[in-house]
């Protein structure tokens, strides 16, 4: 396993990110469990989390996750040095977390405290904003003019991002967190939370998880070169395209059980006939090599430049195994000219 620093923090992480959103829906306790110590024993020292998972979202479900990631935890406290542990703060949306208002410097402080409570541990060590308090171009919601930005109150989002470092020093000077970070987020919120930190000694937000995949790849150049050049983790999320990637949607395929079987907060969006398209082109690809396409999708991410750390989640440990054996060896170079092939003719088929 390799490893590389979280941007400016002083964490050291496992390229591959071991997600868990699964966990309290798809996933039980002793699943959990096994996926834990699996990744462990293969060097996966760094574990992805949320309040508001398990995915898709729900009352009935917000908090397990952390929860079941609290009860490892507990079972052998030895196990808690040897991982680097993210979670995030939902945004606003929800009418059972917090109201559904939006973050704030307060909120932070609460949900922290619950977190901890969650996870059974007195520290995390990457807390990150889930989502920002303005619409956020993600989630299929990247089309042009699907965000009206001039008429968005910036010195209002920027006074509200202000108040949001001010909650996180609150927690970095407490020791209940050690570094900050974003998701879903843009250049602009990036450069805005460096800027506001610079200007009033506040924790500097030390990465970014967005979605990235062979069918989503509009961070690449700009918000990725922002992240290189402020020294900013970039760690891409859904790698596989909410399982997509793999094949095993195409022709209306629903495997019992998979995730498209589940209600999806925003729709099956990225079900698209040029996703379709580009999916078999990428299978075709994957075959020529005989490799998975599982495994063509994560290498192919994995050497991506400006890319930290892929956050991968599995529900079975067979997944897991491929998933993790997918960073193991490079894509030869035929393999990445094919593939460069196929992301020209379908840019953003979602």
């Amino acid at each position: 396993m390799k490893y590389v620093q979280l941007g400016s923090s002083s964490l050291k992480v496992s390229r591959v990110c071991l997600g868990s959103m699964t966990w309290g829906l798809q996933n039980n306790q002793a699943d959990a469990d096994a996926q834990l110590n699996y990744a462990q024993m293969q060097g996966v020292n760094f574990v992805d989390t949320a309040e508001m998972y398990a995915v898709p979202p729900s009352a009935k479900t917000y908090g397990k996750t952390e929860a079941i990631i609290g009860h490892w935890l507990n079972g052998d406290p030895s196990r808690r040095q040897n991982i680097v542990l993210a979670s995030k703060i939902a945004g606003p949306g929800f009418s059972y977390i917090r109201d559904g208002s939006n973050i704030s410097g307060a909120s932070v402080i609460a949900a922290v405290e619950t977190s901890l409570k969650r996870l059974q541990t007195d520290y995390i060590d990457l807390y990150q904003l889930h989502w920002p308090n303005r619409q956020s171009p993600h989630f299929g919601q990247h089309q042009p003019n699907g965000i009206n930005y001039s008429q968005v109150n910036s010195a209002q989002q920027t006074e509200e991002m202000l108040d949001i470092l001010q909650g996180l020093a609150h927690c970095v000077k407490a020791g209940k967190i050690r570094y900050c970070g974003l998701s879903d987020d843009t250049p602009w919120g990036i450069n805005q939370y460096l800027r506001l930190s610079a200007e009033h000694n506040l924790p500097r937000m030390v990465s970014i998880q967005n979605e990235f995949s062979l069918l989503h790849t509009k961070d690449w150049p700009y918000l990725i070169e922002n992240c290189v050049h402020e020294d900013i983790a970039y760690l891409p999320w859904s790698p596989l395209a909410t399982g997509s990637l793999t094949g095993k949607y195409l022709n209306g395929q629903r495997p019992k059980g998979s995730r498209w079987t589940l209600m999806q907060r925003h729709g099956l969006f990225r079900d698209t006939v040029h996703a379709d398209a580009a999916i078999r082109a990428y299978i075709n690809i994957a075959d020529k090599y005989n490799i998975s396409p599982a495994h063509l999708a994560l290498a192919w991410c994995e050497q991506v430049n400006g890319v930290t750390s892929t956050i991968i989640g599995a529900t079975t440990i067979q997944q897991l195994t491929e998933n993790i054996n997918a960073f193991k060896a490079p894509l030869p170079k035929q393999a990445l000219d094919d593939i460069n092939q196929v992301l020209a003719q379908y840019p953003a088929p979602f």
